[in-house]
């Protein structure tokens, strides 16, 4: 299926407002800093596709964690992940990853100060202590390597300052929001200074388990981060960081979309479930990191990251949302990574150079029962995943010539992996395992034989180069054009049934993807308009196709196979236009083409009836930032946006999960006192009280489930700094 750009009202008043009422403006836009290529500079200086959102722009949107800046950046997809609280879905010009089972690789990169994140369970990040978000468009592979085919995102938090700061923050809001923030920092001696930040995220549930009473959709998240930072010399810096959340929300359970198995009527309310299983979740993630630079010269500065994080989660999901184990899912995971990274960062005066080496080595690991109580069968799925990554990189930056700049990189990464797999069937619901907690006082399944039970290894090499060439028209304008190439690593089918597939104990291959692109950025009109532009063509081969279904005998089945090979294509536009002193216009538009060239299902290509998912054609944004100035010397900033995202399919298969486009409007108010001191913000989200689904499970009838955004809410959000 072929999905084409449609033009729609929003889109089009976005463009006709950003430029309609120019000669009202005579103030200048400030400029904005970014560390995209891993070292700083100026956004309109780098040819790169990237939106970055400071610390003052995430509080006046009201960001409350990293799902919140989906809508400030075009072709972008952040999502809380079907049935959890804190598992992200990312998607990035059409390239993702939504299925966050151990021994799966994501498809966009979460890095946290530099440290990528493997694993997806907890990184729905809340907005803690944190000086800017960047998010990265297009494949990262040269200078941030596998599973970033779709982009990056980084979450950059703030460098202390020696200076005694005291900051306590807090928000009460609809549904008994509750939040509490204090971040401190101080200086030791001369050269060290020490900070950290613990916060409290507390908010009562959009819904309830009709049953039991517990909660839906609540929130209860503690998290905290301590730093050391050393400055012994002007050239050498060294930062010791340790981070800790605990994620103790209840399970989230679908909204079933068709009567239950023993017609169950659909619940009114799409935050409601109805559920047999306890109201117990803990997702529990934390790390350490150990940063030094080095200046050695005025040109050279050497770097390095070394790393360690782990996470462990408990959940239930209840896939028939009824009072019976009709397809109940407990499960656990856990994992743990350590990195290693050097860098070599060279300027000169007409070039520059980016290298590196990189190390990972971490561990997946889990279990879950599908427990199918309607034929009183359960099938458990257990095993680990240990990976091995090195890669070597360089990203070279050459003038070549007055305006003209070349940039020639690449990276080659070295993965090897380990796999356990077992499934098994057991007559009875919940196998030993998980029958104590689950079905406490009855006896647990019985084992009656293995589907799947094989260790295998494999490895895999992939070279992903980059090759741009950009040109400085004048101080204010740059066009570029780039090749660029990314990968996401292959792996082992954590559900794979070999009884039904045997050739699942060979593993699947890594995809990949190759991508052109056209871009400009612009400061116009005396820098008064910024605006910013990428074309780009993907060609997307080798796709890592999840296909999970019901088998003949009742069972349940799960596949991923390289069946798939895809064209995208399209438009980003992103512009700020300073209309008065006091005025501000942001927006941005996202379009996209997307066409399945192959895809292949029970070995026929069925590509013209499947579609790319979590993968809308149009996105945009459109915003104003009205600042009235104070005769007290106070300031009071209004930002109401207005958000939309057409048609999206949940899955590649349409569905009746599928979601109609829909549009957003939010508003804030932030009123800053005249010492600086502190700010007070009402914030108002959904205004419209939008309902709309994100996410879900597309089982057929009685087994569909879906997961809904927030509704309307209203917050008092504000901080004092001391």
């Amino acid at each position: 299926m072929r999905k084409t750009i449609k033009f729609n009202p929003l889109a089009v008043g976005i463009m006709l407002a950003c430029g309609a009422t120019l000669a009202y403006a005579d103030p200048q836009l400030e400029e904005v800093t970014v560390t995209a290529q891993k070292r700083e500079q100026s956004l309109q200086e780098v040819p790169v596709a990237v939106t970055a959102i400071n610390a003052d722009q995430l509080m006046q949107n009201g960001v409350t964690d990293l799902t919140d800046v989906q809508k400030l950046s075009p072709n972008t997809t952040l999502q809380v992940s079907r049935g959890t609280n804190t598992t992200l879905t990312a998607f990035i010009r059409g390239i993702g990853q939504q299925d966050p089972l151990w021994g799966f690789e994501p498809g966009v990169g979460i890095y946290v100060d530099d440290v990528y994140i493997a694993r997806p369970q907890g990184a729905v990040l809340d907005i803690l202590d944190v000086e800017r978000v960047e998010i990265l468009r297009g494949p990262q592979g040269t200078l941030y390597g596998k599973n970033t085919i779709g982009g990056a995102v980084k979450y950059v938090t703030k460098k202390m300052t020696g200076d005694t700061e005291i900051n306590v923050g807090g928000a009460l809001g609809s549904y008994n929001q509750r939040d509490l923030k204090i971040a401190a920092s101080t200086a030791v001696s001369d050269t060290v200074n020490i900070g950290g930040a613990i916060a409290s995220f507390q908010r009562d549930g959009y819904g309830e388990n009709v049953i039991t009473g517990a909660e839906q959709y609540n929130k209860d998240i503690f998290s905290g981060r301590i730093a050391l930072e050393w400055n012994p010399s002007d050239t050498v810096w060294v930062r010791l960081a340790g981070d800790k959340t605990v994620d103790e929300s209840a399970p989230r359970h679908g909204h079933r979309l068709a009567p239950g198995l023993g017609e169950e009527p659909v619940l009114d309310s799409i935050y409601d479930t109805e559920s047999n299983m306890p109201s117990e979740n803990r997702v529990e993630t934390s790390g350490m990191s150990l940063t030094a630079e080095w200046e050695m010269s005025d040109s050279v500065t050497i770097k390095s990251i070394t790393a360690y994080r782990s996470g462990e989660t408990e959940t239930a999901i209840d896939f028939d949302s009824v009072n019976r184990p009709d397809f109940d899912v407990p499960a656990y995971y856990e994992d743990d990574q350590t990195t290693q990274e050097f860098q070599l960062i060279w300027e000169g005066d007409n070039a520059d150079l980016v290298s590196g080496l990189y190390y990972y080595t971490g561990k997946a690991a889990g279990a879950f029962d599908a427990v199918l109580g309607y034929i009183n069968l359960t099938q458990q799925v257990a095993g680990s995943v240990d990976t091995t990554s090195l890669s070597a990189y360089a990203h070279y930056n050459w003038q070549f010539a007055q305006d003209w700049n070349l940039s020639v990189g690449g990276r080659y990464t070295k993965d090897d992996k380990d796999a356990s797999v077992f499934k098994g069937n057991f007559a009875g619901v919940y196998s030993p395992l998980f029958a104590g907690k689950y079905n406490p006082g009855q006896p647990a399944a019985v084992f009656l034989g293995a589907l799947t039970d094989y260790e295998n290894s494999d490895s895999w090499g992939e070279f992903t180069p980059h090759l741009g060439l950009d040109y400085q028209i004048d101080d204010n304008n740059m066009v570029y054009a780039k090749y660029s190439a990314g990968f996401k690593s292959g792996g082992f089918d954590m559900r794979g049934d070999a009884s039904v597939l045997p050739s699942t104990v060979d593993g699947f291959d890594p995809e990949t993807v190759d991508t052109y692109e056209f871009g400009v950025k612009s400061d116009l009109f005396n820098n008064r308009l910024r605006l910013n532009a990428a074309a780009f063509r993907a060609d997307y081969k080798d796709m890592q196709i999840t296909v999970q279904q019901f088998t003949p005998g009742g069972g349940f089945s799960g596949a991923v196979l390289n069946a798939g090979e895809a064209r995208i294509q399209g438009l980003e536009l992103e512009a700020t236009l300073a209309l008065t002193d006091n005025l501000l216009a942001n927006m941005s538009l996202g379009l996209a083409d997307t066409e399945f060239l192959e895809f292949i299902s029970g070995g026929v290509d069925v590509s013209d009836d499947r579609d790319m998912q979590n993968t809308p054609d149009t996105t945009a944004m459109f915003q104003l930032n009205y600042s009235v100035p104070m005769n007290s010397g106070a300031e009071l900033v209004f930002l109401p946006t207005v958000s939309y995202r057409a048609d999206t399919q949940i899955f590649e298969t349409p569905s009746a999960l599928d979601q109609e486009a829909y549009t957003l409007v939010d508003m804030t108010a932030t009123y800053y006192s005249p010492d600086s001191k502190w700010n007070l913000s009402l914030v108002g989200k959904n205004l419209t009280d939008e309902e709309y689904r994100v996410a879900g499970y597309a089982f057929g009838g009685a087994f569909n489930t879906a997961f809904y955004g927030a509704p309307r809410t209203i917050a008092l959000t504000g901080s004092y700094n001391f």
